[in-house]
């Protein structure tokens, strides 16, 4: 869920341009291409991805904790990972620590960080009050950006539903081939509306996008909902027979989804049980397709 406040926004900040708030020297480097006659299919490429709501680093138990956060994604052995819940600077509950570059930095891994709210410090002379969604990545970013899709605000009053960014993509060379990797955070509200919107925005951006697409994120709707339905005549569900995400101890929902354009090859996915987060993660292996050179 995303965080409530009674302060009022002071000026809304667009946050469309790419914010990458860290790479890494540590992360895995490119590997080398794999040898192709000309014109012929190249090897598949393999990648595990993941998605993971963190509850801006409190678990179950709702004590903050982001080593253990930090843990459980490791635990994952994941190349690419979607965040959801991200707090940067965001408040007390927190430490107003920076999570995505310390979750970066404790994993040796690039972080592209997204906000969606972007709020004035909480004290003069501070950092900038953020929260957002954010994704981890071994292999290289070649882009990244932060797309505005229908929201309705948590931190305003009488909020109606308007465009506002929190929407990730960024682009990953994996071993030569490339993927465009998206990590979202629909809305909360028992009301579907604001979801369908948020649903036919999304696809717009990845309409825009040529070659292979991961989706993933917490959707706060069960893939069979119908405001999610739109999604399944471009993307397919990673794990239609998954298991459960949320809430993390004896889930009953499966809200936390991977999901992967027509051209890429699902191999296996599932949840993992973990109480370092209120929700559960979700992980897939893929295999990429390329054309050889």
């Amino acid at each position: 869920m995303e965080p409530r406040s009674r302060r009022p926004v002071r000026g809304r900040r667009r946050a469309a341009a790419a914010l990458a708030v860290a790479v890494l020297a540590t992360a895995v480097p490119v590997a080398a291409a794999d040898a192709d006659s000309p014109g012929a299919r190249a090897p598949s490429v393999p990648l595990r991805v993941a998605t993971y709501n963190i509850h801006a680093g409190a678990g179950a138990d709702q004590v903050f904790d982001l080593d253990r956060t930090a843990e459980a994604v490791r635990d994952l052995r994941a190349d690419v990972i979607g965040l959801q819940e991200v707090d940067v600077h965001w408040g007390a509950r927190s430490d107003f620590v920076d999570e995505a570059r310390a979750l970066a930095g404790k994993l040796g891994m690039r972080v592209f960080f997204a906000p969606i709210y972007d709020l004035d410090p909480a004290a003069p002379g501070g950092e900038r009050r953020r929260f957002g969604v954010a994704v981890l990545s071994r292999y290289p970013v070649l882009g990244a950006e932060n797309h505005e899709i229908t929201r309705l605000s948590t931190q305003t009053p009488d909020p109606v539903p308007a465009p506002a960014p929190g929407f990730a993509e960024v682009t990953v060379d994996v071993r030569g081939a490339h993927v465009h990797v998206y990590s979202t955070h629909l809305d909360h509200r028992a009301d579907p509306s604001v979801r369908a919107a948020q649903v036919a925005d999304m696809l717009g951006v990845l309409a825009a996008d040529r070659g292979p697409k991961v989706l993933v994120g917490d959707f706060n709707a069960e893939a069979a909902a119908p405001e999610v339905a739109p999604l399944w005549r471009r993307l397919r569900d990673a794990a239609p027979g998954g298991g459960g995400t949320y809430p993390a101890v004896d889930p009953v929902k499966r809200i936390d989804l991977v999901t992967v354009s027509p051209d890429i090859t699902v191999v296996g996915a599932e949840a993992v049980a973990t109480r370092a987060s209120d929700h559960r993660p979700v992980v897939a292996d893929l295999r990429l397709h390329r054309r050889g050179r």
